[in-house]
């Protein structure tokens, strides 16, 4: 707590800025008076995951230029102990695909809310779906072949 402010901390990668983004946001922004947003630098997430497909500037500018956050910081480390000292933090928001993860920080005094991870888009869908789509023009290109033929030709391969 910050001068009587309850203060919320979520962070993420933020890869591919979409709509399930925007709602963790909104919806961590609800949970109190301060909003402090961890954006995952790239060196961070090779730890874990793929690559981003944006860079670390442009997300964290990205993440800054959107209504909600307060602060935006660099996030170095997925272990939370030295954050909640140095940012005061009071609740920590997080998808659910991470539950169990963040408990340890109960025992610091901080709320930890793991929100439902978002249905239908996240990066990796846009990812996949980015690629599928790619697949089909290189095939229809490479072929010269009209769009219901590339669909035909789709579903044979299965």
């Amino acid at each position: 707590m910050i001068g009587g402010k309850t203060v919320v901390y979520t962070s993420g990668t933020f890869d591919m800025l979409h709509i399930n983004h925007l709602r963790l946001i909104e919806y961590a922004r609800g949970l109190g008076d301060i909003l402090i947003v961890g954006v995952n630098t790239d060196e961070l997430v090779a730890k874990y995951k793929s690559t981003p497909m944006i860079p670390f500037e442009d997300r964290i500018a990205l993440m800054r230029a959107i209504k909600g956050p307060d602060v935006v910081i660099p996030q170095h480390s997925l272990d939370h102990h030295d954050k909640v000292k140095k940012l005061k933090f009071d609740v920590f928001v997080v998808g659910d695909d991470w539950v169990g993860k963040y408990d340890y920080l109960e025992e610091q005094g901080v709320t930890v809310v793991y929100t439902p991870y978002g249905k239908g888009t996240s990066s990796t869908s846009l990812k996949k779906k980015i690629h599928e789509r790619f697949e089909k023009m290189k095939m229809k290109t490479d072929n010269h072949l009209p769009m219901d033929a590339v669909e035909k030709a789709r579903k044979r391969k299965g």
